[in-house]
């Protein structure tokens, strides 16, 4: 006897992907339109919070300023709305890994990331970072994004090598200037000293991406402690281990770049993602930091066979933001 068809709208479910605090992920396919027999991530706000006045608006302010990026670094929405009084957002499904799932092999097995693969993820997601913090709307009316959730469980890598960031769940909008969209969101690890204290500018996420290279190239956090507020206080006191004292073969003008990001006053880091992507570039070889290579690294690291992969996470439902420390 065939399984029956699991229909939502214009896609079949065809299995789970994963579930997180505020949505459940499916790997589905198209059925009709456009992107007919497209293998997509479908995102579901859950049932018990379909009535949470706070959740849906979250969840719908992140299908509205993603479905307005189109940069080929930044995980493509191709659908969003509401079907049997469920919120719902398609995605392109990023068949791959997240960035948080290898960084952990990698610790399992204690092998260290190349430098050049280290760097060249860390200037690809500057360099998204860049074009989100500078998109435009239809009429060129400036968005001013912060994505305020930066974080390795929220950069994917696909077996192909593309490199995507997504979940803008809880990004923020700068309307003159100022912060649009409620409290501070995001992983205790990623916060910058100015969102601790209350204010949040593009600038919390370069901080929030020197932390994820700092992780690439160590394999370690530099702020950490047993709790948030440890966490916190590391944070505030910029007391973090040289990444030379973890790694002696970083180059010390690689080492003087992450110095800089961690800088104690804002206007001593660098001004903008763009900025330090090309502070980045000299600093890999782009024989060797390429999407190929960074395919081949991560199944050797996984296997190619491995068919476990994490292709939910396109959706960052891998963790929810302000979990706590773990």
């Amino acid at each position: 006897m065939s399984k029956p068809v699991r229909v939502f709208g214009n896609y079949e479910i065809l299995s789970v992907l994963g579930k997180g605090g505020m949505a459940e992920v499916y790997r589905a396919r198209v059925r009709s339109g456009p992107f007919e027999g497209w293998t997509v991530a479908l995102k579901r706000l859950l049932p018990s919070l379909t009535r949470d006045p706070a959740s849906v608006t979250l969840f719908a302010r992140e299908a509205h300023l993603s479905r307005q990026l189109d940069h080929p670094n930044i995980v493509k929405v191709l659908d969003a709305g509401m079907l049997e009084g469920v919120s719902f957002i398609v995605m392109d499904l990023v068949d791959g890994r997240d960035l948080g799932q290898i960084l952990r092999r990698c610790k399992v097995r204690g092998i260290p990331l190349p430098i050049d693969f280290a760097v060249y993820l860390g200037k690809v997601l500057m360099e998204a970072l860049a074009y989100a913090h500078t998109a435009t709307g239809p009429g060129g009316e400036p968005l001013g994004i912060v994505h305020c959730d930066v974080s390795p469980s929220n950069l994917f890598i696909s077996r192909v090598g593309e490199i995507k960031l997504g979940d803008f769940g809880v990004s923020r909008v700068l309307v003159d200037g100022q912060l649009q969209g409620g409290e501070v969101l995001g992983k205790p690890y990623y916060l910058s000293p100015e969102s601790l204290q209350g204010a949040v500018s593009p600038e919390a996420d370069l901080w929030a991406a020197t932390v994820v290279l700092y992780e690439l190239l160590t394999l370690h956090r530099p702020f950490t402690g047993a709790t948030p507020e440890e966490v916190f206080a590391g944070i505030l006191s910029r007391n973090y281990q040289p990444l030379r004292s973890l790694r002696p073969d970083i180059p010390e003008a690689l080492e003087d770049v992450v110095a800089r990001a961690f800088s104690e006053r804002i206007e001593d880091r660098f001004p903008s993602a763009e900025a330090y992507a090309h502070a980045l570039a000299p600093h890999y070889d782009e024989r060797v930091g390429t999407p190929l290579a960074i395919a081949a690294v991560v199944r050797g690291l996984f296997g190619a066979s491995d068919d476990t992969a994490g292709a939910a996470s396109a959706a960052g439902e891998s963790q929810g933001p302000g979990k706590g420390v773990g």
